[in-house]
């Protein structure tokens, strides 16, 4: 699921989750953040929102009723009625195919490779890790992570199969997997 880096899609913490990223993640979904202040990345979104603007609240309308109408009429046009150069001048409601994949009853347990360590992420967001203090997650509170061996010193850390990053323990620290990656080339060309 392709998103902006805003509520309530990604956060500005550490591992950039919410609760609704993390539901996705429980659910299958993978998050794909856009890079920050590049809107033109989910370009058709973006237009979409404007014409929706355009359409139902410039002017708004006097009450909510009549507001959520106009809604109402907005997504029925937009998708059964008005034909989109994008999809060879169809309507959207032609294209949409209910998916093949049921929705659980019940969201399933996550679970790691059994070579991992798992550690329970506990209220504050924050995991033990070697009698220390680790930052995860605020939105992982209650959820289980799988920690995997990078090196002899570094480990990776997953919630389900979605990497949050790189813990280096000598910093007590969860490196985003870009931070990570940049973090390293830095220190191979001061190491070489």
């Amino acid at each position: 699921m392709r998103t902006d880096n805003g509520a309530p899609f990604a956060s500005n913490g550490e591992s950039g989750l919410t609760a609704l990223s993390v539901w996705w993640i429980k659910l299958g979904i993978h998050p794909e953040r856009i890079q920050p202040g590049k809107p033109q990345q989910n370009g058709a979104h973006e237009r979409m929102h404007r014409t929706l603007k355009e359409a139902t609240a410039c002017p708004p309308a006097c009450h909510w009723r009549a507001q959520q109408r106009r809604f109402d009429e907005f997504r029925r046009e937009y998708n059964e009625q008005r034909p989109h150069q994008a999809l060879g001048q169809t309507t959207p409601a032609s294209h949409y195919e209910p998916s093949p994949r049921e929705y659980p009853r019940r969201v399933a347990e996550v679970h790691y490779p059994e070579t991992w360590q798992v550690r329970r992420v506990w209220p504050g967001g924050q995991m033990r890790w070697h009698n220390q203090s680790v930052f995860v997650a605020h939105a992982l509170q209650g959820e289980f992570v799988g920690i995997e061996p990078v090196d002899e010193r570094h480990w990776r850390i997953w919630f389900s199969f979605y990497e949050l990053g790189v813990l280096d323990p000598s910093t007590a620290r969860i490196w985003r997997p870009e931070q990570w990656q940049k973090r390293q080339r830095k220190l191979a060309e001061t190491n070489p």
